[in-house]
């Protein structure tokens, strides 16, 4: 039996890949890879069908938090017998499932060269779902819907849908949950992270491979980590950070809060890049137009591993300038 959580599909789903396999998922329309199984190859083409199933029963999942999730067409394709099973980036010469339509004309259609922002919103926005679904707080998740909904009306690009996402559960998150509860509970989430989402922390600094993946995706314009630091004694890490152009910096989604930086995503990303289950954010700092000549606002804030004391009072799924 598959299961019916989030976490209990993406588990299926892993089962049934293979780092030898040929086998690997698209849509059929956009010849995106589809999350949950985006990093994932399959040995044969059962396998491949059967994780395409569920894959479909993962976003449909999905979409009850978000009903803007895109409807994909989801077919297998064979990698070219010429290239490595794993290689990055499958052949032109691939070949699609004959057993499995090309096009569905009934579903609403994908949105193209957005993805990738979808994509990374909707990974993150899941595995918070799943373990607000396992908390003891009862109606956050209703309270997250409610908020989100009522903005949702107003907003048609895809891209300012599911970052809107993300900075109505930022919102309600700091409303109903103090620091510590923030913190147990998105560090939980992070552990339902794809399996192949933590990779790339083996060959990068964890906080670069994070904002380096969302400077990929258009969500932030630039970064420099302007200090770091290791405690031999402690094992305990820091990082400051300034971050330009950052879709949830206090303009774009979170517009109507300017003070205040949404970090939810980049927590729950930096938590699945580490062994440690303590983070805290201190020094928050929105630069003046003096100091960032970038739109929309610049930031700098550090970012510390260990089990040091929230005595600023910040949680983690937003912050606001010290001192606000």
């Amino acid at each position: 039996m598959i299961g019916t959580t989030l976490h209990e599909i993406r588990s299926h789903i892993a089962s049934l890949a293979s780092e030898s396999g040929r086998y690997y998922l698209i849509c059929g329309r956009t010849h995106h890879r589809p999350v949950p199984a985006a990093d994932l190859y399959f040995e044969s083409r059962s396998a491949a069908r059967a994780a395409a199933q569920a894959t479909e029963q993962y976003r449909t999942v999905l979409r009850r938090y978000d009903p803007q999730v895109p409807y994909y067409d989801v077919i297998v394709c064979e990698c070219d017998p010429e290239t490595p099973s794993r290689a990055a980036t499958a052949s032109p010469a691939a070949t699609a499932d004959p057993d499995q339509p090309a096009e569905a004309p009934n579903s609403p259609p994908a949105s193209g060269d957005t993805q990738s922002v979808i994509d990374v919103c909707h990974t993150v926005a899941g595995v918070v779902f799943e373990s607000i679904a396992e908390s003891p707080h009862d109606g956050l998740e209703n309270a997250i819907m409610d908020t989100y909904l009522d903005i949702a009306e107003t907003i048609e690009h895809p891209d300012e849908l599911c970052l809107q996402l993300l900075t109505s559960t930022a919102t309600e998150l700091e409303k109903r949950l103090d620091p510590d509860e923030q913190l147990s509970l998105l560090s939980t989430a992070a552990a339902n992270l794809p399996i192949d989402a933590q990779a790339d922390a083996v060959e990068a600094e964890p906080l670069d491979a994070v904002l380096a993946e969302f400077q990929a995706v258009d969500m932030l314009e630039s970064y420099r980590v302007e200090q770091r630091s290791v405690d031999a004694e402690s094992e305990s890490r820091s990082w400051t950070v300034r971050i330009d152009g950052y879709a949830l910096g206090g303009d774009g989604a979170d517009g109507d809060h300017p003070e205040r930086i949404v970090t939810l995503p980049i927590i729950v990303e930096l938590f699945g890049r580490l062994a440690t289950r303590s983070l805290t954010i201190t020094d928050v700092e929105r630069l003046s137009a003096a100091e960032s000549s970038s739109a929309p606002a610049a930031w700098r804030l550090t970012i510390r591993t260990g089990a040091e004391e929230r005595s600023h009072g910040h949680g983690l799924a937003c912050v606001r300038a010290t001192g606000r």
